[in-house]
């Protein structure tokens, strides 16, 4: 009889195309979880994998397999999730998938938050990049995923909660390359420092400017705002910096200028995704209520230490 475990460690080679990669993942030796996937092609009465030196591949019989394989263990973990969470809100084990330009925003406010009121969730954070978390939402490994929409992808359902606007942060010292420039010219050209290829908030960025994604622009490689945010403090450029991340990555003895832009300002909208099949769909609503509170708590742009200059950025 075909078992959850084979077809489990039959999915983990499947997406790693690796034996030792897809045993680490599934916490097991690698000459057991050879012999589960050996065991599954004896019952099956097929060759799954195709083993080569250095490297696997599946069989055309085996990708069908992982495919549905794939569709089983879903449904099983829904099964899981629909008896188990029925009798309480944010109850249990939750995977929440968070990327990296919200995750040290929004989360402080958020968990305590979460821990007070719903002390019986076991939350597990994942934080990675757009694509990975819509990966792993779809094969089952996150449950529901924070992140800025719209997002393209089959199978999947989606609760804005809130928009975060972008302000233009330039350097104010008089030595720095983009000291002198107005804000609508330190927008142009090489002057926009922006987080590497992958991350979203990239993309919107380049969008609002109405500047291609390829060509001339430098690229420094910062897979974090705090990054960003140094370079301009030190000249090299300005950014457009989501309204949230000011209040962490904005101190006062940065010499840089805040802007905010004119109507109808840039921003992006926030928001949780998930499996349409998944059955905890009350619990992640209430999440987004969470959210949403705690996001009304922060800091905003204009309030406490954040001071905006009055000369409001057009774009275009």
């Amino acid at each position: 009889m075909i078992t959850l475990k084979q077809l489990r460690y039959f999915a983990a080679v499947a997406r790693h195309r690796h034996f030792g990669r897809a045993a680490q993942e599934c916490h097991v030796s690698q000459p057991a979880l050879s012999l589960q996937i050996q065991e599954l092609e004896a019952q099956l009465g097929c060759q799954l994998v195709e083993r080569q030196r250095g490297a696997i591949s599946l069989t055309e019989t085996g990708r069908e397999i992982a495919e549905r394989a794939r569709r089983i263990l879903l449904e099983a973990s829904d099964l899981v999730d629909h008896a188990r969470h029925r009798p309480q809100l944010l109850s249990g084990e939750l995977d929440l998938g968070v990327i990296p330009s919200i995750a040290p925003y929004l989360l402080p406010a958020t968990l305590p938050m979460l821990q007070r009121r719903h002390p019986a969730l076991g939350l597990r954070l994942r934080e990675s990049q757009t694509n990975t978390l819509l990966d792993e939402l779809a094969d089952g490994r996150l449950d529901v995923a924070l992140m800025s929409l719209p997002v393209d992808r089959n199978g999947l359902e989606t609760l804005p909660l809130f928009d975060d606007p972008f302000l233009l942060v330039m350097p104010s010292e008089g030595g720095s390359k983009a000291a002198g420039f107005t804000p609508e010219q330190a927008l142009s050209g090489d002057n926009l420092l922006l987080l590497e290829e992958g991350h979203c908030l990239r993309d919107q960025a380049l969008s609002f400017c109405g500047t291609p994604s390829s060509g001339s622009r430098r690229q420094y490689g910062a897979s974090s705002l705090s990054t960003i945010m140094q370079m301009v403090a030190n000249g090299f450029g300005t950014t457009l910096m989501p309204a949230m991340a000011l209040a962490i990555e904005l101190r006062p003895e940065m010499p840089v200028r805040v802007f905010r832009f004119a109507e109808p300002e840039p921003s992006r909208s926030i928001g949780l995704v998930w499996r349409k099949t998944s059955p905890r769909q009350l619990d992640f609503r209430a999440l987004g209520r969470l959210l949403t509170e705690a996001d009304l708590a922060l800091s905003r742009p204009g309030s406490g230490d954040i001071q905006i200059e009055t000369h409001r950025v057009m774009l275009g």
